[in-house]
């Protein structure tokens, strides 16, 4: 998972869109905390700043912004949703043609066929097995091919066709042409996320700042205004000194998709819904005063809860709901505002008896033994409500188990009579493909088990799933006027994804997440990689190093953005 942002100035003067960027950074990281990026243009010159880490890490609280001088620019972070990729690399530019960059939110199923075409018949160098490279080189390649020393916006947007041809999958993309302008766009079938709002110029009166980004609460927290929702297949290109241009590249309606369960194909279904935006970022992800295509995520959540405390009450016997003292929700947000809800229909006091530690990050994160080891380290228990009493956890959802498990014994511990365990999502028993990489399918801890199986494995007295229909009913419900009709993608529940996904692809995954396992240490050594800057031109790619950074630690491939390019520059 990651976020992404990018910003065009309404003066062509300004040297300021990094100020918003860096910004905006905090506002998303709950996003991803693995890596992040800002690339701006002056001119016809690109700068960049990216490495892994924190943004307040990477940017030196700050002080790092005068070096990215600008009136357009585009960043990102990441989690390390995906074991094929290096982090620090996610975020991608070539000089050829036009001096093209681009960030991405998402993943492409087909990587494999895409490199193929690339370099058998593109004839294209892809230096790592990034999507955003991948996505970038397609673009860039259809931009080659209508042989023009000038582009202009249809010519943009004609290109922007092959991407939607070749790359399957997930994805929202923001990119810059050096000197021209901003391009925006979103998969056909609205996965991920993608919205715009403006805002009035500070220097220039009647002109408007414009800005992108993975959720609203970056552009309202920011002072933009008239937010919309890029649409599912819809592109949009803000020139210089311009307004926004749309365009509907691949139109939604003309789809009929093959879903498919675990490498086995279905006939082709049509599908009439606007948007398939993924179900699991509403339950897990997302910042609950934003809104995502016109959801509010604070809204769904409280659905949630309502539900669950119904099935709840179906579920369990009648003695089973009456003992129950108190309903905890194990931290954080996600979990607390449907708890809280829970406890309101079910009648029951509620209360937040786990405590976090605000300096630990989440447990996804590092390898499966350190999460285990740090589970304790986040949280901690205020005993008088657990002792003697029979407690319903609550969280958002159950993945591999070993959370919930450790967070059993912990309520145990701390003197619960008994514990109940439910989660405001249904059982995840699939890959997250156009999501977060969650884990294995066989290191799921619902894959091919029961409730109650379940219950037995995390040490809980029962464990109570929402169901996968109320869960979309309780999103559904928190549309807010005017939008369009909506689905989900809910792949990580059912097995049935909105795209295909060719079973290669799943075998592609677990081979690199056994080599990824293999390679812990050494990987955990290079999480501290050197921070750099990018200046890209007309002339050389000049890669300057921070002044505590040995040049020996920036030669390394590991560090560069384009291995041609680097060359280029006289510096291998």
């Amino acid at each position: 998972m990651c976020g992404i942002s990018a910003i065009l100035l309404g003066d062509p003067k300004a040297t300021t869109a990094a100020v918003d960027l860096h910004e905006s950074l905090y506002y998303l990281q709950h996003r991803g905390q693995d890596a992040a990026g800002i690339a701006v243009c002056q001119g016809g010159r690109v700068y960049q700043a990216k490495s892994n880490g924190l943004a307040s890490k990477v940017f030196d609280e700050g002080r790092r912004i005068a070096e990215l001088p600008g009136f357009m620019g585009l960043q990102y972070f990441t989690l390390e949703i995906s074991y094929r990729r290096n982090i620090i690399s996610i975020r991608s530019t070539v000089n050829s043609p036009f001096g093209l960059s681009m960030s991405i939110n998402g993943n492409i199923t087909n990587p494999q066929e895409v490199a193929r075409f690339l370099d058998q018949e593109a004839r294209r160098h892809v230096n790592t097995a990034s999507d955003s490279e991948l996505v970038l080189n397609v673009f860039a390649n259809a931009l080659n091919e209508l042989g023009k020393a000038r582009a202009n916006v249809d010519d943009i947007f004609t290109a922007l066709r092959d991407v939607y041809k070749r790359c399957i999958g997930a994805y929202s993309c923001v990119a810059m042409v050096a000197g021209f302008g901003l391009l925006a766009f979103r998969d056909s079938n609205g996965i991920r996320p993608l919205c715009l709002g403006s805002r009035p110029s500070a220097t220039i009166e009647g002109a408007k700042d414009y800005f992108l980004a993975s959720e609203s609460i970056a552009l309202t927290q920011l002072g933009f205004t008239d937010v919309v929702n890029i649409k599912p297949g819809e592109a949009v290109f803000i020139q210089k000194g311009g307004v926004p241009q749309f365009k509907q590249i691949e139109k939604r309606d003309s789809w009929s998709l093959d879903i498919f369960e675990m490498g086995k194909v279905h006939p082709c279904m049509p599908i009439s819904c606007d948007s398939f935006l993924m179900l699991f970022r509403l339950v897990y992800f997302a910042r609950p005063d934003s809104e995502l295509d016109g959801i509010s995520v604070h809204r769904s959540r409280e659905n949630m809860g309502r539900k669950l405390a119904k099935k709840i009450k179906d579920t369990l016997s009648k003695e089973a709901f009456d003992e129950i003292d108190v309903v905890i929700p194990v931290p954080e947000q996600t979990s607390n505002t449907s708890a809280s809800i829970l406890a309101q229909e079910m009648g029951k006091p509620f209360s937040n008896a786990f405590v976090k530690n605000r300096y630990i990050f989440r447990t996804f994160i590092p390898g499966q033994k350190a999460r285990r080891a740090g589970i304790r380290r986040k949280l901690s228990c205020i005993k008088s409500e657990f002792k003697d009493r029979v407690v319903l956890l609550t969280d958002d959802s159950i993945v591999r188990g070993n959370t919930s498990r450790e967070i059993v014994q912990m309520a145990k511990e701390a003197g619960a009579k008994k514990v109940l365990f439910v989660s405001c999502s249904p059982e995840i028993r699939y890959p997250h493909v156009h999501g977060i990489d969650l884990a294995d399918r066989d290191e799921l801890i619902a894959y091919g088990k029961t409730a109650e199986e379940v219950a037995t494995a995390i040490g809980a007295s029962e464990v109570v799933y929402q169901s996968l229909d109320d869960l979309k009913d309780a999103c559904r419900e928190a549309i807010q006027d005017g939008y369009e009709k909506i689905d989900f993608e809910t792949g990580v529940f059912s097995g049935q994804y909105t795209t295909p996904v060719p079973e290669e692809y799943f075998e592609h995954l677990e081979r690199l997440r056994s080599n990824k396992k293999r390679k812990a240490a050494a990987i955990t050594e290079s999480e501290g990689g050197a921070q750099t800057v990018l200046v890209a031109s007309g002339g050389p790619v000049n890669v300057s190093s921070r002044n505590h950074i040995q040049d020996e630690d920036v030669k390394g491939p590991e560090n560069r953005e384009d291995v041609s390019i680097y060359n280029f520059a006289g510096k291998a």
